[in-house]
């Protein structure tokens, strides 16, 4: 991974328009961003969550939680289709870091989502505070 790396210019406008999405903290557009079957690998759950209605509902969920969110640096792989982003962020009193590893497809949509935390303190506040959120979804949606 380098950060000279540039994506491809379909990955480029899709990561541009997320973190415009981020910066107003409105995700409402974030379906038009999804592969239909985009996987989410979340840092507190094994199995992936699959489908782009499932991604859209733990990213806005996640937007909601985060407080002071912010990205601090960017990675790309050389093949443009692949991106870390470093975050920090707050869930109540506990602060966390923590990378995005984004995969776009070659028109541009992202068709993986995946999310590592740190430390252990800030991803169980997050993890408490999502499960409360989504509890009635997920457990409609393994239904």
């Amino acid at each position: 991974m380098s950060s000279n790396a540039q994506l491809q210019p379909a990955a480029a406008a899709t990561l541009a328009q997320w973190h415009g999405l981020m910066q107003k903290n409105d995700l409402r557009a974030l379906p038009e961003l999804l592969h239909p079957q985009a996987v989410f690998r979340s840092p507190m759950a094994y199995n992936p969550y699959v489908g782009a209605p499932m991604v859209s509902l733990i990213l806005n969920t996640v937007s909601q939680v985060f407080v002071d969110f912010a990205y601090h640096r960017e990675l790309a792989t050389a093949d443009g289709l692949n991106v870390v982003l470093e975050f920090s962020a707050k869930v109540g009193a506990r602060e966390l870091k923590g990378i995005d590893m984004i995969r776009f497809d070659e028109a541009g949509k992202i068709v993986e989502f995946e999310v590592m935390i740190r430390p252990m303190s800030g991803l169980q506040a997050l993890g408490e505070e999502m499960g409360r959120r989504l509890a009635p979804f997920l457990a409609a949606a393994k239904s």
